[in-house]
């Protein structure tokens, strides 16, 4: 490695052309980045004490496996950014001084539209692809080309290019009777050189560990180079043409930035069975990736199988999917923006594409997740066990069973992971206030347009409180409702029976039920399936605002379907729900009374503690071992060692993560215990159980939720 401090315009002037290799990201400084540079510019050429301005490194190979020469091109492993934003700002200006009188046009001695065209754009001896200083990769290239050609915008334009050469462009007006002190600017910006010589060098390793002073490398782009940097030439086009490149345009510049990590997320999730946290998928990648070349998968073979998966989010997420009943499935789940579940989906599409699943059981496997998802964001049940009970759902799927088998597991979820049934799902969208839930269009949609073939668009309306929100009601309203009128619209002024859709609501105001009915453009009148149930209503109170919520959570009963099964069929589903053991109470010297080792207290502190730890949740079971009983949900949240003077329990969490005012949990990490976990702690004295407790919880809880954040 070589690194010298350089001007940077004698550095991209002495060097004969800049290549960005394919596999490097694409151009992605926002305005943000370039406003930064343009001030940093700026003030150094007005500040006569400034006499450089430093902005960062431009990292490449100088020779190796590239057979690079003097001559030969710079293949830029850090700081495309960079030369790439100024080129453009160098564009911009030349196309500015262009504009000035032939004789006021260099404006600084070497900054003349020609000369800045001719040092830093192009070489203008060359021909074909060496006339150009700066070559980007496919999907800048012909934008910035055009840009230096002054030709028409290409038709697949980058949108970055274009959009931070009229950022320049538009500073350089706004600068007009300043341009040189933008001249000089440029002029004292530096740079450090660094050549890599890949004899001695690890450019992969080099380019993770670089630091641009502009964007963050995503995770896409280390995997990306992960998987192109080491092959040659030949190897490297051969996969990115077949399958990176055609990644990169499913997902469009846009979303690629925004949504490929989730996806290789998601990805690793199906191929892993483990949930990487978002900012280390790049890590995982690896790891599988080693893993994968060890059984002789090599890595063409993985990109053509993330291409493979690639195409399957593409049509769930960006609205690709060419089968009707299909999208209109997915654009259903991504409105509910549950991420957590395309883990479980990518596996059920690529069954659906490779021919093991049917068409219509895709459709019903795809609802079932939906129904399940909103049902318990309906019933107010926490989210934080979702992820892992998609990522691990498919483990119980009979293939041979399909839907069958898929049903049976979401009926079989314990409580922290229920399905919820009918009876908890229509009492609570009866009564829950549904108006201010997150994304209610949604379900006023689902209602709406359930069995209907022409769909309703249900954002071209407004929803309605047919019991007004005012707190000051009327007295034909407080008349109608009844004396208990304060008390029936705090309680359901919100939910599902008091509210409707219309186009007519500023018309409709606080008017009576009565004319909110029989009024041109009422509810009589409506088209709307909502208020088809008003039109014969003749009172507006309480018992009619409950009978409207009971029909309207009847329809939702079969818009968000439960699973069923005969009991049958469930049963050859259903797990032995007992823990068995070797052993029992009366193994452990401490606790059993026909034991001479037998201590009374502790086997008190034994019993309230197994008690409130068995009331946690409904899915708790425990199992006696030889030296300790374990508690477990999952696996074992909490494991308890009897001894003479005290229980001895062992959290399975990482110490760091526990909350432990008193500090009186210690770090076992790395230390030779009975059970599992890295926290332990003693329990001697009865008044601590809250406490004792209040710990215990934080390991099951900690279990539940995966410690994995979407």
């Amino acid at each position: 490695m070589k690194a010298t401090e350089a001007k940077l315009l004698e550095f991209i002037k002495k060097s004969p052309q800049f290549v960005i290799p394919i596999y490097q990201r694409s151009y992605s400084w926002s305005k943000r980045e370039c406003r930064q540079l343009w001030d940093d510019i700026v003030r150094a050429g007005g500040d006569e004490n400034v006499n450089a301005h430093f902005i960062g490194s431009i990292v490449y190979i100088e020779k190796g496996i590239y057979q690079v020469t003097s001559q030969s091109p710079i293949l830029v492993i850090d700081g495309q950014q960079r030369l790439t934003t100024i080129s453009l700002l160098i564009a911009a200006l030349a196309d500015k001084l262009s504009l000035l009188p032939d004789v006021n046009q260099e404006i600084l001695e070497g900054f003349s539209p020609r000369k800045l065209r001719n040092y830093y754009l192009r070489n203008p001896e060359e021909e074909g692809e060496k006339y150009y200083k700066l070559i980007l990769s496919k999907t800048d290239k012909e934008s910035m080309l055009a840009i230096v050609d002054k030709t028409d915008i290409p038709r697949d334009y980058s949108f970055r290019i274009y959009e931070n050469y009229d950022l320049f462009r538009a500073f350089l007006d706004e600068y007009s009777d300043h341009l040189d002190v933008v001249c000089r600017g440029i002029a004292k910006l530096i740079v450090v050189d660094i050549a890599l010589s890949s004899d001695q060098d690890n450019p992969q390793l080099i380019f993770e560990s670089m630091n641009s002073t502009g964007k963050e490398l995503t995770q896409a782009d280390l995997i990306r180079n992960y998987i192109l940097m080491g092959l040659d030439i030949k190897q490297q086009s051969y996969l990115y043409e077949h399958f990176w490149r055609p990644m990169e345009i499913d997902f469009g510049q846009e979303a690629y930035t925004s949504d490929f990590d989730g996806f290789m997320r998601h990805y690793l999730t199906v191929k892993t069975g483990r949930i990487p946290r978002i900012n280390e998928v790049y890590e995982s990648f690896k790891e599988y990736a080693t893993s994968m070349q060890f059984k002789n998968i090599n890595m063409s073979m993985i990109v053509e199988d993330i291409r493979k998966f690639s195409k399957y989010f593409c049509n769930m997420t960006l609205k690709q999917e060419p089968d009707k009943d299909l999208q209109l499935a997915f654009n259903d789940i991504k409105e509910l923006r549950v991420d957590v579940a395309y883990p479980m989906l990518l596996e059920v599409y690529n069954d659906y594409a490779s021919g093991v699943l049917a068409k219509n059981d895709f459709v019903e496997i795809i609802r079932l997740i939906e129904a399940y998802v909103f049902r318990r964001n309906i019933c107010s049940i926490p989210t934080n066990s979702l992820n892992k009970t998609f990522s691990t759902f498919m483990k119980l799927v009979d293939r041979m069973r399909y839907v069958e088998s898929v049903k049976a597991h979401f009926i079989l979820l314990p409580s922290y992971r229920r399905f919820p049934n009918d009876v908890e799902f229509g009492k609570e969208l009866q009564t829950r206030d549904v108006y201010n839930i997150p994304r209610r269009s949604y379900w006023f949609k689902k209602i709406e347009n359930h069995n209907r073939k022409e769909q309703v668009e249900v954002d071209q309306y407004t929803i309605e409180h047919i019991m007004p929100q005012n707190p000051n009601l009327s007295d034909e309203w407080k008349e109608t409702i009844g004396s208990e009128w304060k008390r029936v619209q705090e309680t359901w002024l919100h939910t599902i029976g008091n509210l409707t859709l219309t186009g007519y609501n500023s018309e409709y105001s606080d008017k009576p039920f009565i004319i909110k009915r029989d009024m041109e453009n009422g509810f009589r009148d409506s088209p709307i399936k909502f208020n088809q149930s008003l039109r014969n209503v003749e009172r507006w109170d309480e018992n009619a605002i409950k009978e409207r919520a009971m029909k309207l959570s009847d329809i939702a009963l079969n818009v968000w379907a439960s699973p069923k099964l005969p009991d049958d069929v469930l049963a050859t589903y259903r797990p032995d729900s007992i823990v068995k053991s070797a052993y029992s109470i009366n193994d452990y010297p401490y606790l059993s009374s026909t034991n001479n080792s037998f201590v009374k207290e502790v086997r008190t502190l034994f019993d309230v503690l197994h008690k409130e730890i068995l009331a946690i949740d409904s899915v708790v079971k425990e199992e006696y071992l030889k030296l300790y009983i374990a508690f477990k949900a999952e696996t074992n949240f909490v494991d308890v060692v009897p001894q003479a003077k005290r229980l001895r329990l062992s959290l399975n969490m990482p110490f760091a993560e526990i909350n432990d005012p008193k500090q009186i949990c210690k770090d076992i990490t790395n230390l030779g215990r009975w059970g599992n976990g890295d926290v332990e702690v003693g329990f001697s004295d009865i008044k601590d159980l809250p406490y004792i407790m209040s710990l215990v919880r934080q390991s099951f809880e900690r279990q539940m939720n995966n410690s994995t954040e979407y």
